[in-house]
């Protein structure tokens, strides 16, 4: 499974941006889809997730409340809409798939976009 990201760009503290994941395969429909940030010089790191019906989404504690993610697996696209910007959230978004569940650990995603990237200017 191909994946692509993006959406990502610039935005101004208390800005939104929606983020998209698109995958080549319509096989992606069955997969769990994470999101992950990467800041320079931090860890990447989980941010949200989605089970492959949409049913179950889940949220790291920073961006609960802000960020919503979401799916339309008629269009094999994952998306992550991200409000309430903060600088804290300025990082390179990475898309991920994974074929059993949603889970926090990078090692557990089989594929991987390119990354996009977010800067939010305070």
């Amino acid at each position: 499974v191909q994946l692509q990201a993006s959406g990502g760009g610039s935005a101004q503290a208390g800005g939104s941006l929606r983020l998209s994941c698109a995958a080549s395969d319509r096989t992606f429909s069955s997969y769990a889809v994470g999101w992950f940030r990467q800041a320079p010089g931090k860890e990447r790191e989980f941010v949200a997730g989605v089970t492959w019906n949409g049913a179950g989404k889940y949220y790291a504690d920073p961006v609960k409340g802000r960020f919503t993610i979401s799916r339309d697996n008629v269009q094999n696209t994952v998306y992550l809409q991200m409000s309430s910007l903060k600088p804290e959230d300025t990082a390179t978004y990475y898309c991920a798939a994974n074929r059993y569940s949603v889970q926090v650990q990078v090692g557990a995603y089989e594929y991987w976009g390119q990354g996009t990237l977010v800067t939010v200017s305070s």
